[in-house]
C-alpha cells in the first residue's frame, strides 16, 4: 500500500546520483501527482493508513497525546517565572492558558496510558518501572489540577505570600514531568515496550531500500 513516506523517500533520493534524469522538480511533481492518484482508488480507511501509516500502525494513542502536556507544562513553568522577573503580566496570563491546556493535557494521557498499561505487554524486568511511570504521571495529574485551581481562585494571577509556594509547586511539577518522560523513554527505547521489532521496507516508485531494524 502506498504512503506519504514513499512520496518522501523520493524527495530524499531524487537527486541521488545515478537516478533518472528526470528526478528534478518535474520529476518531483509527477511523483506527488502520481500519489494523489492512487490515493483516490483507496478506501477511507485505506486513505488514513496511507497518509498516516504511523498512527494507523500504534496500538494506542498514549504516544501521540503525551507530548502536549510535557511541552504545555514546561512551557507553563518559563513563561510564569519569567513573567514574575521581568514584571510581565502579560507572560504570566500566557502561563495560566498554558498551565489549563496542559492539565487537560495530562488528563487525556493518564486516561491513554492506563489503557495502553492493559494492551502491551512487558517483562518483569520492567514492570516496577511502568509502575512508577504510572504513579509519576498520576502525580502530574494531580499536582496539575491544584495549581489550576488554585490559579483559577487567585484570579488567573498568584502573588504575594502565596507566590513562593505556589512557584515551588510548579517546579516540583516540572520534575515529575522530566522524570516522567525519561522513564517512559527508557521503557520504550531501552528495553522495546510496545515496539515490534520488524523489517522495513520502504518502496518507491523509482528503487526500492531494504532496512532491517
Amino acid at each position: 500500500m502506498i504512503d506519504i513516506y514513499t512520496f518522501l523517500s523520493f524527495q530524499v533520493h531524487g537527486s541521488a546520483a545515478g537516478h533518472k534524469a528526470g528526478d528534478g522538480v518535474a520529476g518531483k511533481v509527477e511523483a506527488l501527482l502520481e500519489f494523489l492518484e492512487k490515493l483516490l482508488t483507496l478506501a477511507p480507511t485505506e486513505i488514513f493508513a496511507a497518509v498516516l501509516p504511523g498512527v494507523s500502525g500504534i496500538a494506542n494513542i498514549h504516544p501521540l497525546v503525551v507530548h502536549f502536556p510535557i511541552a504545555l507544562l514546561v512551557s507553563f513553568f518559563f513563561a510564569d517565572l519569567f513573567g514574575v522577573l521581568f514584571r510581565k503580566e502579560g507572560l504570566r496570563m500566557l502561563a495560566k492558558g498554558l498551565l489549563y491546556l496542559g492539565t487537560l493535557g495530562a488528563l487525556a494521557t493518564v486516561i491513554a496510558g492506563v489503557m495502553a498499561g492493559s494492551t502491551v505487554s512487558h517483562g518483569d524486568n520492567v514492570h516496577e518501572m511502568l509502575e512508577w511511570h504510572k504513579m509519576v504521571g498520576f502525580s502530574i495529574l494531580g499536582l496539575s489540577f491544584i495549581l489550576s485551581i488554585w490559579r483559577y481562585a487567585a484570579g488567573g494571577l498568584v502573588k504575594g505570600f502565596f507566590y513562593l509556594p505556589y512557584s515551588i509547586l510548579s517546579a516540583l511539577l516540572i520534575v515529575l514531568v522530566i522524570w516522567g518522560a525519561d522513564l517512559g523513554g527508557m521503557m520504550v527505547y531501552k528495553f522495546g515496550v510496545a515496539v515490534d521489532p520488524v523489517e522495513v521496507k520502504v518502496v518507491d516508485y523509482f528503487h526500492e531500500h531494504t532496512h532491517s531494524h
